[in-house]
């Protein structure tokens, strides 16, 4: 059976569309999104096609933009455009170039379902693309991010992914088969981005091994996705029992919770799906609660800030004056500040391979560091001698020197080791911390947005 009855059999089985659906095609002008036109346009569904242009990779963007203009006007449906300031949104929130783009596209899909009637919005998701259930759950295992192996699903809501039966092979041949003209995106063989890094490095090692490991993965994750989807219910049984809303503060009350559940899972899964904490930030709270240790200090995810008062945990919006101040212990691997996350990693001095790096990664004379050391936002009167400097220099006038935008100032976080700011995060250095012919151990820190 070839691709096209494939593509119409799995939407039938899945009830996925219906003949008198309107949809709406979301195409890039990569090979998996204009296979998913010409699919649809043979199987005779009312369709319309929007492109973004993220405006990212220059004459690329403006090609891909024209490719599906060209294809869609061919295939004489209604087609839609957007360019957006994808880097003006990253200054302004602080996002990941990856969760900015996610966010503006899928808002402005439902801008054009509502304007002009589109009941369905299909995405070309296939089981070998990086957004897959094998990628995502090797991702969360490299960050530690408490991720929920729940899988990728075929359809939520209106949003469906009606390739999701189909292989990279098969969609390829197609695309040669039928001479539909596609477009690579270039970033896609980067391994700057975490996602390529597992696709292009982790995962063919591992079918090296294992040559079905695809397959084994997206079975024992199909089951996974299940038994997600009662927790997910059981926790939200909990949650309209546990947590009250008062003055603006949700209190999640632990009495409450049955002593026969796990009460660290409970309670983690209460802060990440409720508030996104991420889970070794849940297992300090718990810790800090067992051994009621936890009064006066905060924990905070990227959005609130919880803290423990008399037993009960406390969850609110982070306020616009609320310092985001953590400590960091000696060898822990890693805290979170803003939308970011700090890295920390001890190295012999005879293992670096350079002194001179990027902005996002500091190294500094681990021996000259007394902790627990501090992250906080920056506040005004702080200063520091940035490297290559001799004299102080208030982190006000740095900021404004190197025309740091005001949303950006607002998300500056420094990292101090007593009262001395070691790094000026994610910018520069205090130069009293720079490596020199006596260093013998380093702290190696890597900011990555989240």
């Amino acid at each position: 059976m070839n691709l096209l009855d494939n593509f119409q059999r799995y939407i039938r089985r899945n009830e996925l569309a219906a003949p008198e659906d309107f949809i709406l095609l979301t195409v890039s002008g990569g090979v998996d999104s204009m296979v998913m036109l010409s699919l649809f346009v043979r199987s005779g569904y009312r369709v319309g096609v929007a492109h973004c242009n993220f405006q990212l990779r220059g004459v690329e963007s403006e090609e891909d933009e024209e490719l599906v203009r060209r294809e869609a006007e061919k295939y004489g449906v209604p087609w839609y455009n957007k360019r957006f300031d994808t880097k003006g949104e990253m200054e302004r929130t602080g996002e990941s170039m990856e969760m900015a783009a996610r966010r503006l596209r899928y808002a402005w899909f439902d801008e054009l379902s509502r304007e002009h009637g589109y009941t369905v919005v299909a995405i070309a998701h296939h089981v070998n693309v990086p957004e897959s259930v094998t990628d995502e759950a090797l991702k969360a295992a490299v960050t530690e991010a408490g991720y929920k192996v729940t899988g990728i699903t075929t359809h939520a809501g209106k949003l469906i992914r009606p390739l999701m039966f189909a292989s990279r092979k098969d969609i390829l041949e197609y695309a040669v088969a039928q001479h539909i003209p596609y477009r690579e995106d270039s970033s896609n063989r980067s391994t700057k981005y975490l996602r390529n890094k597992i696709r292009l490095g982790l995962v063919p090692r591992i079918k090296e091994i294992s040559p079905k490991f695809t397959d084994l993965m997206r079975q024992n994750i199909g089951r996974l996705t299940d038994a997600q989807l009662f927790i997910n219910h059981g926790i939200q049984r909990i949650r309209e029992e546990v947590i009250t809303t008062e003055n603006g503060i949700d209190t999640i009350h632990i009495d409450r919770i049955d002593r026969a559940f796990p009460l660290n899972f409970v309670i983690f899964e209460l802060l990440n799906s409720t508030y996104s904490f991420k889970g070794d930030v849940s297992d300090a709270l718990v810790r800090a609660l067992e051994q009621n240790s936890g009064t006066g200090k905060r924990f905070y995810s990227k959005s609130h800030v919880a803290y423990i008062d008399r037993g009960r945990i406390m969850v609110t919006p982070i306020p616009a004056d609320d310092p985001c101040q953590v400590q960091v212990e000696a060898g822990a691997p890693r805290c979170y500040c803003g939308n970011s996350v700090l890295y920390f990693e001890l190295r012999d001095i005879d293992d670096i391979q350079g002194f001179g790096v990027p902005e996002h990664i500091a190294q500094v004379d681990a021996d000259k560091l007394k902790y627990p050391l501090t992250v906080r936002r920056w506040q005004e009167g702080d200063w520091f001698i940035p490297y290559g400097m001799s004299g102080r220099k208030k982190v006000s006038d740095y900021l404004i020197d190197h025309k740091v935008p005001l949303p950006e100032k607002a998300r500056q976080f420094v990292l101090l080791s007593g009262d001395e700011i070691v790094w000026l995060v994610g910018r520069r250095i205090d130069d009293r911390y720079r490596l020199t012919a006596e260093t013998e151990n380093v702290l190696r820190i890597t900011k990555e947005i989240i």
